[in-house]
């Protein structure tokens, strides 16, 4: 079972393909609300307030 770590960082990378949110969470076996939840919890420990400024974020904060 993956680490809470490893399918934030494969979500982000799906986001960065340009993948969407539901593509996104089938793909990594989690629901929609799962996604829309990790993502919201993931711009709030980057303190951004757009997906825009979190992928910039991830990429420099080398989550991704």
């Amino acid at each position: 079972m993956p680490t809470t770590e490893e399918v934030d960082r494969d979500l982000l990378r799906l986001l960065l393909l340009g993948v969407t949110d539901a593509a996104a969470g089938a793909q990594l076996g989690i629901s929609l609300r799962t996604v829309q939840r990790r993502v919201a919890e993931l711009m709030e420990t980057a303190g951004v307030t757009t997906r825009m400024q979190l992928g910039a974020e991830a990429v420099r904060r080398s989550w991704v």
